[in-house]
């Protein structure tokens, strides 16, 4: 089977090396040529294990190849971004539009195409079906299209691949059947037959079930440092209950995933998504709840900042709140940055992070922040102060003050 993938980030490209590992030939297409440049050396852009040998591998057997323009293949797969439009909170879906119309010189009768990109309810059958309709393709008897969502976590994305349950969502019953046999290259969980639209909202939804759990952990943590209550013991008290799982408050929400996907729900039906918007304006007021609390604690100064991936032991930093809450802070404070993940000219090393700084911000869960030279810190900070919004660190020596979701109180 040859595989043509439209899109070579975090989704595109582990695919294309699964399939590639399933003696597939694949063509990841991508529009940033200094990617395709670097792919077709076995070189990656992404930080994810276990992808580098087997793209490196794939390349070498010469079964992999990147390019900036489709091929001709069986199936067709499309991975590109859907952010939400500001205005109305609707998907954008000019990404994949342009992606099918891509394709189009390319595909042939018999061939399936698959839409992995998250999209809003409806927009299979609205919106992309129609583009292969009137290029003359009748959907379900000689082109297959279906949508069938990604579920993965960052740092474990290959493995979630093949053993996570699929959701294979068909225009018609013969194209689910189709692009199950696509996936059954690689995929070991169960392949679960539905309709376009059930899948679209089903991923929307998985997304959004989340959100609105961080929202409520978050909300928690608010009241908590108003009226005075450790919000973590709250947390550890009320998790005992044999089912309850409070999550953890942070610092916001970021990804393309959560941050995203519940806003394709609530322009849907905005008039009764009303939990799911109040959910995503909980999450999106954490920044300012981050600004306000290190104001209380450092009116001003230099701040270090550890972190800026929305999830830890990766480099994934679409979306991440740190952002926002870097720009809100670096007005009023000196902003040094220090994430061990992310290759950035403008980040600096933990030493030279914390060199004469104020207050140490932890913004991610990076297994590196859990246990920090507190040596090296006591040495460049004169009064040490650090404030985790990830909860993360548990112990720190006398002389640090240490701040967290379950003593921010004492501010008050």
């Amino acid at each position: 089977m040859k595989v043509c993938i439209i899109g070579q980030g975090y989704i595109g490209l582990p695919t294309a090396a699964l399939f590639s590992r399933n003696h597939c030939e694949v063509v990841g297409v991508d529009v940033n040529e200094k990617i395709i440049e670097n792919l077709n050396k076995g070189i990656i852009h992404i930080e994810e294990p276990g992808i580098a040998d087997i793209i490196k591998i794939a390349v070498e057997k010469n079964i992999y190849t990147a390019s900036l323009t489709p091929q001709k293949a069986d199936a067709f797969i499309i991975t590109v971004p859907t952010p939400y439009i500001v205005e109305n909170y609707s998907c954008d879906l000019s990404y994949v539009v342009t992606a099918c119309e891509s394709i189009l010189p390319y595909v042939e009768r018999g061939n399936t195409i698959i839409i992995e990109s998250t999209i809003a309810p409806m927009s299979t059958d609205d919106t992309i079906k129609p583009i292969f309709e009137k290029a003359g393709f009748e959907i379900g008897k000689d082109l297959y299209l279906a949508h069938c969502p990604e579920r993965v976590l960052p740092g474990k994305i290959l493995d979630e691949l093949v053993h996570n349950d699929r959701i294979i969502g068909g225009v018609t019953l013969e194209c689910a059947i189709k692009a199950s046999e696509v996936y059954g290259q690689f995929v070991e969980g169960d392949l679960m037959l539905t309709e376009a639209k059930t899948a679209e909202l089903s991923k929307c939804m998985e997304n959004t079930f989340r959100d609105v759990n961080i929202a409520l952990a978050n909300e928690l943590a608010k009241i908590c440092a108003e009226i005075g209550v450790n919000a973590l013991d709250v947390i550890e008290m009320a998790n005992k209950h044999p089912r309850v799982n409070l999550h953890s408050p942070g610092p916001g929400v970021g990804g393309h995933c959560l941050a995203i996907d519940p806003y394709f729900i609530y322009a849907k039906a905005p008039e009764t998504a009303k939990i799911i918007k109040l959910a995503r304006d909980t999450n999106n007021s954490m920044p300012d709840f981050v600004c306000d609390n290190v104001k209380k604690i450092i009116p001003n100064g230099k701040i270090a900042v550890l972190g800026v991936s929305y999830k830890g032991n990766t480099g994934d930093d679409r979306e991440s709140p740190s952002y926002e809450i870097i720009a809100k802070l670096s007005g009023d404070y000196k902003i040094s940055i220090y994430d061990p993940h992310i290759e950035n000219p403008d980040f600096v090393g933990l030493d030279e992070a914390t060199r004469d700084a104020d207050l140490i911000l932890v913004l991610c869960d990076h297994n590196e922040f859990k246990a920090l030279d507190y040596d090296l810190i006591c040495k460049n900070m004169k009064n040490p102060v650090i404030f985790d919004t990830k909860n993360i660190i548990k112990e720190v020596p006398s002389e640090i003050k240490l701040f967290n979701y379950g003593n921010l109180f004492e501010l008050n």
